[in-house]
């Protein structure tokens, strides 16, 4: 390798002695005025290819007429990159893969894949990837592109990475070469023009011949500069200037039509469902607004989208919400940036490797080793410095917004990160705070959580690129505090309706003080406050005990002096806030006011955040049921938004909307009532109060069953041991395996601290189809029913019963009778594990007695769950 072969050859022999000869691993890329001035060259190396055994590839994907002539032998291979970036260089390299070493390639002109893909930046991308494929294989390549049509982007990656870079000329009928890059060889006229004389490409020695054919191929005149441009920047100065016609009487509306449809394809969504509401509700002049505010080329993913288009839905519905709704200046950051910085960072591959279910794992922690030290091009950092100089010292947020998530059908709800920056300090110190933060999400797209989700959706072969949205932080600031009076989450369809007079189609929220981490986020140690928005002074507790017992203790702030995000007691966030509207979210606890009196505790903090005043004095609610119910109108589909909400003076406030997204909900069946004549050693849990999920009626083949009193004395360690062999035991391999089991264990499933339950990953348990916490673990550790966090849209997607169990609560019972002396299939289906029988229970319903089924009737309309022993017919 390395040395010049007299087993290769252009098919030009001129061509050969003015390159010094060919060498294996060359690819040879001709920038060309037209795909006309390709061909000539291709002819004659085709036709060598052919007579000298060697075997001949045409990549075909490209709108021009075919380049490689017929009866040459050419295996040819049809691609469609409209397809997407992935698929299409994955067909490429597995071609390349099954040739094995050497061989000639020919590729249609690449400029119709910058098109295809309206991105420059991922035709570079390509032909980094593509070029040292065929440079290690010892393979010979001819590219073609198009002269004054590309920006730096693509000709400056196609230029560092090839080992032959040509210009071809025609002038007067004849066709000039001009090198501009001929790897590892010289000669004292190889960098000047030639022209094609013949069988001889003698260079142009006289000055004057050489300008003439050299200015002859400029673009000049008004629109010279535009081509310079590349294909992304090209496709939106038309459409600014056909928009400026249409305002000056000139042009036509169906013109500006086109070019929106265009440009929601490149820069928004090419998702078709999505699309026809983009169509409907967005205008050329928003899709303008977003590239201005727009890093890089590429779509702005699914979390973006949704924030846009809720917006624009609202606007359009009616003009009060311009006013209602706080403006939002957003950044973008393209999907095409995440994709360099895969390519410049050597990850790649790996990911490459993730396409397979078999192999899908491999390398991922050493990849996101890689992009967590990762580098970003110059001009990309630049384009940062210019955005965090805009945002100044504001708090911003960044945010995931991969190009499946937020989609109908595929919430991804927790499994990418998303990073605050407090943004304090110099401008070094905040622009490496944004780098870190960025790398941080790039590498949880690596993350076993991710890929895992991925994998049981079948989407490991999917177009998963990561965008991202950078948002300013809404909220005030309060002493070094910065957060927003009130946030939360919204569902236009409420699945948890704990009594009669609740109507599911009214919708619910999930509040917080502060920042709304803490009402997407499930918290081991705090609550939030559920409202049904048409009942929203209805509450699921029963007195102001348990309204004080399971209100928000906790907020999540952002600590500028820390320069970082915190989480601080509601009295010292409180007492840290002057002008705060405190009275407006909290009720004052008399109860507790009295007791501080008796004992003479003078700074007792008599504040419980109940939010009833919001409710009973301000629109709010009102607000927010019109919202959710006009988004859910225009998607015909239930939605799912996150929110704040800031009180700027007491004549009102501005909510913030900050994402929007389909809610992956199901309807529930109408139930009947298990058999009235049930006997108790028959019923096996009953359970009251805060269930989740669609009501239904099934038939249970096993119970897994973690013994509450065995798991209380086991230390942490073994803790996380039972957490594992639960995963092991729902993801069984053998067959026949189980189709619906359901988990029954103390405290919370999912937990981060194992003293309140047991710490599994949610991808240990996403095969269940029901999930039992028993409160009991811990005095007054009540599960918190998770509505609107990222655990309730696994449930919701997975299709799984969540319930919690209040033993010795009225309504509330649990048979561990039955539980503890049902045979223990733990020892058969895992030998290794059978130590830990004492803690674990696997209970199979083949194991019953004859006749006898395990049935489950949940009825969440009710807020009741009973699992029974009954007949088939029961």
């Amino acid at each position: 390798m390395g040395q010049v072969s007299a087993q290769l050859s252009t098919g030009l022999p001129g061509l050969d002695r003015m390159l010094k000869g060919l060498i294996p691993g060359d690819n040879i890329v001709w920038q060309v005025g037209s795909v006309g001035d390709y061909r000539p060259f291709i002819e004659p190396y085709c036709r060598w290819a052919r007579e000298h055994g060697q075997r001949l590839i045409y990549f075909r994907f490209a709108k021009h007429e075919p380049v490689v002539p017929d009866g040459v032998g050419a295996a040819i291979h049809s691609l469609h990159p409209e397809e997407g970036f992935e698929a299409f260089i994955t067909e490429i390299h597995k071609a390349i893969q099954a040739n094995g070493r050497g061989g000639y390639y020919v590729f249609d002109c690449l400029s119709d894949l910058a098109v295809d893909w309206n991105s420059d930046q991922m035709l570079g991308n390509f032909f980094r990837l593509t070029c040292p494929y065929l440079f290690d294989v010892e393979a010979i390549a001819y590219f073609a592109v198009l002269q004054n049509y590309h920006s730096t982007n693509a000709t400056g990656a196609i230029a560092e990475t090839t080992q032959i870079l040509l210009n071809a000329y025609r002038y007067r009928d004849r066709l000039y070469v001009h090198p501009l890059k001929v790897q590892q060889r010289y000669s004292p006229t190889m960098y000047m023009l030639h022209v094609w004389d013949g069988d001889e490409f003698p260079p142009v020695t006289q000055s004057a011949a050489t300008s003439e054919v050299l200015t002859s191929a400029l673009r000049v005149g008004p629109d010279a500069a535009r081509w310079q441009l590349g294909v992304w920047n090209r496709a939106f100065l038309q459409a600014e200037e056909a928009l400026a016609a249409l305002e000056r009487g000139e042009g036509s509306p169906e013109k500006l039509r086109d070019h929106l449809r265009r440009l929601l394809r490149m820069a928004v969504s090419r998702d078709e469902r999505v699309l026809a509401l983009l169509e409907k509700h967005f205008t050329l002049a928003d899709v303008l607004e977003v590239r201005c505010r727009m890093i890089g080329t590429g779509l702005v993913g699914g979390k973006s989208v949704g924030m846009l288009l809720a917006r624009a839905i609202l606007r359009a519905a009616d003009h009060r919400w311009t006013e209602l709704l706080e403006p939002h200046d957003s950044f973008y950051i393209g999907a095409d940036v995440f994709y360099t910085f895969l390519v410049q960072n050597g990850v790649w591959w790996v990911r490459e490797k993730q396409k397979d279910p078999a192999t899908f794992l491999e390398g991922s922690e050493r990849a996101r080793h890689r992009m967590l030290t990762g580098n970003f091009p110059e001009d990309t950092v630049c384009e940062f410095e210019h955005m965090l100089d805009y945002f100044g010292q504001s708090p911003i947020i960044v945010r995931s917004s991969s190009l499946l998530e937020d989609n109908f059908g595929n919430s991804f709800a927790g499994k990418y990160e998303s990073v605050f920056c407090a943004n304090q300090g110099s401008r070094d110190k905040r622009l490496e705070d944004f780098l870190s933060a960025v790398r941080s999400i790039y590498a949880s797209a690596m993350s076993e959580r991710a890929l895992r989700y991925r994998a049981r959706r079948d989407m490991l072969d999917r177009d998963e690129q990561m965008a991202l949205l950078v948002q300013r932080v809404s909220g005030s600031l309060y002493g070094s505090l910065f957060y927003p009076p009130i946030a939360g989450v919204g569902f236009s369809f409420n699945p948890y309706v704990w009594s009669e007079y609740i109507d599911p189609e009214a919708g619910m929220m999930r509040l917080v003080l502060g920042l709304g981490t803490r009402a997407v986020d499930r918290s081991d140690d705090d609550y939030t406050r559920v409202v049904a928005l048409n009942a929203p002074q209805r509450r699921p507790e029963a007195n102001f005990d348990q309204v004080r017992q399971y209100a928000q203790r906790r907020v999540d702030v952002l600590d500028l002096e820390a320069n970082q995000l915190v989480s601080r007691n509601v009295a010292d966030v409180a007492r840290a806030s002057p002008g705060l509207r405190l009275e407006l979210f909290a009720s004052r606890d008399e109860e507790l006011e009295r007791r501080a009196q008796r004992s003479g505790v003078p700074d007792a903090f008599p504040w419980v955040l109940t939010f009833e005043r919001l409710f009973a004095e301000t629109a709010f609610v009102k607000d927010m049921r019109d919202m959710l119910a006009t988004l859910h109108k225009a998607y015909d589909y239930p939605v799912d938004i996150e929110f704040t909400a800031n009180f700027p003076d007491a004549a009102g406030y501005k909510i913030n909307l900050l994402q929007c997204r389909p809610l992956q909900i199901r309807e529930g069946i109408p139930i009947r009532e298990p058999p009235a004549d049930l006997r108790p050693e028959s019923v096996i849990l009953e359970a009251h109060g805060a269930v989740i999920g669609q009501s239904r009626i099934s038939r249970l083949d096993r119970l897994i069953y973690v013994v509450p009193s065995a798991y209380a004395k086991l230390p942490i360690g073994d803790r996380y041991t039972i957490a594992r062999l639960i995963g092991r035991l729902v993801h069984l391999k053998a067959q026949p395996k189980p189709q619906n089991l359901m988990l029954i264990g103390p405290g919370r499933w999912g937990t981060t601290t194992p003293s309140l339950g047991v710490p599994v990953s949610f991808a240990d348990i996403n095969a269940a189809s029901a999930i039992c916490e028993i409160v009991a673990m811990k005095e007054n550790l009540t599960p918190d029913v998770s509505l609107g966090t990222h655990f309730l849209n696994e449930l919701i997607e997975m299709d799984t019963l969540y319930l919690a169990l209040f033993p010795g609560q009225e309504g509330n019972r649990l048979n561990e009778k039955f539980l503890e002396h049902a045979k223990n299939r733990l020892p058969d289906v895992l030998p290794d594990a059978a130590d830990w029988s004492h803690a674990v229970r696997v209970i199979d319903a083949s194991d019953l007695a004859k006749g006898a089924v395990l049935n489950l009737n949940a009825n969440t309309l009710k807020q009741k769950v009973v699992c029974y022993l009954g007949t088939p017919e029961a």
